[in-house]
């Protein structure tokens, strides 16, 4: 895998390639995120105010809406937020990881297959960013593809590759003491076999926030 060369604020190579490929991207046939998508809302009272980090598609969005979550979906990519606002009738916030400024406005936060794109180094301040959006024992969920470090695919995307131990500290040191990632083989766009880490973490009742 190739090494990083630029920040994903800057990384040229990542947003063109959503920016030229979001209509195909959105007309894919993949099934929506059905398992993760029960287990979230399962820990999250009826109606729950959901901020979606993103959405790409809108495919996952509207399997969240059908649970009743009052959804706020939104994507950084202008393109793909016009690819989902068409597929769910509905207004889609373009919003770049780095640009969330909500603090304590949501009771749970869904990024599934989104903060893999953000460099390791700026991984901690995206983490805190939604640490402060959410609520008092607010639920966030995401996913990453495993790894050892920092790396392109071969459409040139750029992706953190996490291992689980350093999720997981990541994930502690931003406010999530005791996450829970899940290991599982799957795949993505490029159709390749990929070890997968589902995470699952919660917002401590007492709110407090990360050093």
């Amino acid at each position: 895998m190739q090494q990083k060369d630029q920040s994903m604020a800057d990384d040229q190579q990542t947003t063109a390639f959503y920016a030229a490929e979001a209509a195909r991207y959105a007309a894919r046939g993949t099934p929506p995120n059905t398992r993760h998508i029960e287990r979230f809302a399962s820990m999250l009272a009826p109606n729950a105010s959901v901020l979606e980090l993103g959405c790409g598609s809108g495919r996952d969005s509207a399997a969240l809406l059908g649970k009743g979550l009052d959804l706020t979906p939104s994507d950084g990519s202008p393109e793909l937020a016009a690819e989902a606002q068409k597929r769910l009738g509905r207004p889609v916030q373009v919003l770049r990881f780095a640009d969330l400024a909500a603090e304590n406005a949501y009771d749970g936060v869904y990024a599934n297959a989104c903060l893999l794109h953000v460099p390791r180094a700026e991984l901690p301040a995206i983490l805190r960013g939604i640490h402060r959006a959410l609520r008092a024992d607010g639920v966030f969920y995401s996913s990453f593809k495993e790894g050892t470090q920092e790396g392109r695919d071969r459409f040139g995307r750029l992706y953190n590759y996490p291992s689980p131990d350093w999720l997981a500290a990541a994930f502690a040191n931003a406010g999530f003491p005791s996450p829970e990632i899940e290991q599982v083989m799957g795949s993505g766009y490029d159709l390749e076999p990929t070890p997968w880490l589902h995470v699952y973490a919660r917002k401590g009742a007492a709110g407090s926030t990360p050093a």
